[in-house]
C-alpha cells in the first residue's frame, strides 16, 4: 500500500467562480502507477471547496446564480464588521456551510471512476485570488 501526496495551484478570477481540475487529477492519478484505491481532493482553504458534479455550462451558471441567491454578499454579517484578514467575506465562509471541502473517489484501472456526467471542481467562494491550493492524497496498490 502507497500513500503519494500532490499539490495543484491556481489562480481564480471571479468572486464565485467553478474551475474544472478533472483532468489535472487524471493526469497525477495516471502518473503514479496506482492502479487501485482512493484519491482524496481537498481544498486548502475555508472559502473555497470541492464538489463532485455535472460539467455544463448552462448549469454551471445556475450554480453560480444559485449561490449568490443562497447567502448574498451584501448581508448584514458580524464577520465583516472586523475581518481577520480585511476582506468582506462572511457570505463565502456561509456558503461553505453547504459544501465539502474535500471529496474522496475511487481508483481503478489507474483512473479516478467516475460517472458519465461527473467532474470534479474547484469551487471559489471569495475571488479573485492569485493562488489557491488543492491538495490530492491517493492511497493505494500499483
Amino acid at each position: 500500500m502507497k500513500i503519494l501526496r500532490h499539490r495543484i495551484e491556481l489562480e481564480t478570477t471571479a468572486p464565485i467562480q467553478i474551475i474544472d481540475v478533472t483532468g489535472q487529477v487524471r493526469d497525477w492519478v495516471a502518473s503514479t502507477g496506482i492502479q487501485d484505491g482512493l484519491v482524496t481532493v481537498s481544498s486548502l482553504h475555508t472559502t473555497a471547496r470541492i464538489n463532485v458534479n455535472e460539467r455544463e455550462a448552462q448549469l454551471e451558471r445556475d450554480m453560480i446564480t444559485y449561490l449568490k441567491r443562497l447567502v448574498p454578499r451584501d448581508g448584514d454579517y458580524l464577520h465583516n464588521l472586523d475581518p481577520i484578514d480585511g476582506r468582506d467575506n462572511a457570505h463565502s465562509h456561509l456558503l461553505g456551510l453547504f459544501m465539502n471541502s474535500s471529496e474522496t473517489i475511487p481508483v481503478a484501472a489507474g483512473a479516478p471512476v467516475l460517472g458519465g456526467w461527473q467532474s470534479i471542481f474547484f469551487v471559489e467562494l471569495d475571488g479573485p485570488r492569485e493562488t489557491r491550493g488543492i491538495e490530492l492524497q491517493l492511497l493505494g496498490t500499483d
